[in-house]
């Protein structure tokens, strides 16, 4: 009975040395870089839109930590269809937004400008340009306070709350 647990064990280990390495090189980074929801263009133009909403201070701005590319793989992986097409459809409805208002693509614009942009889009009685700034704008928040920055030197993030201090001198009262 022993013998065939092992034998069991061997060949279970043994599909598990071959199947693991065509696994691991079916996530590399090329492979899901190619599989982006959105154009260079858009994603240089979802890059500004994160960056107004969070902008660069004596700290990183949401751009600069790649906010954008977290919005972008955030909708791509764990949204549906309909909110994908809503980023897409969002972002030229944005830039649509701006040249009506300025004359001028969003990229374009100054920062009090692109703040207008936002807050006309925000306030719009249109629900599609609603919920597409509503999306962006709560990922956005998302992606900048999960950010390794944010995390290790605003936040001081420990993974157990408190410290155990094993060499501490006890003082006798």
């Amino acid at each position: 009975m022993q013998r065939r647990t092992a034998l069991k064990n061997v060949a279970s280990t043994i599909g598990a040395f071959v199947a693991l390495p065509a696994w691991a090189n079916g996530w590399n980074r090329q492979q899901l870089s190619n599989n982006a929801l959105l154009n260079p263009a858009e994603n240089s133009l979802l890059a500004e839109v994160v960056e107004t909403i969070i902008p660069k201070t004596d700290t990183p701005g949401a751009k600069e930590l790649g906010v954008h590319q977290f919005v972008q793989t955030m909708i791509t992986d764990c949204y549906d269809k309909k909110a994908q097409d809503s980023l897409v459809s969002g972002l030229a409805s944005l830039d649509a937004f701006s040249q009506s208002t300025f004359g001028k693509s969003f990229t374009a614009c100054s920062a009090k400008q692109r703040i207008h942009i936002l807050e006309g889009m925000e306030l719009s009685d249109d629900a599609a340009r609603k919920s597409f700034y509503g999306m962006v704008k709560g990922l956005t928040i998302q992606g900048y306070m999960s950010s390794e920055y944010v995390m290790t030197n605003l936040t001081h993030y420990e993974m157990i709350p408190g410290r155990f201090h094993g060499c501490v001198p006890v003082k006798t009262t």
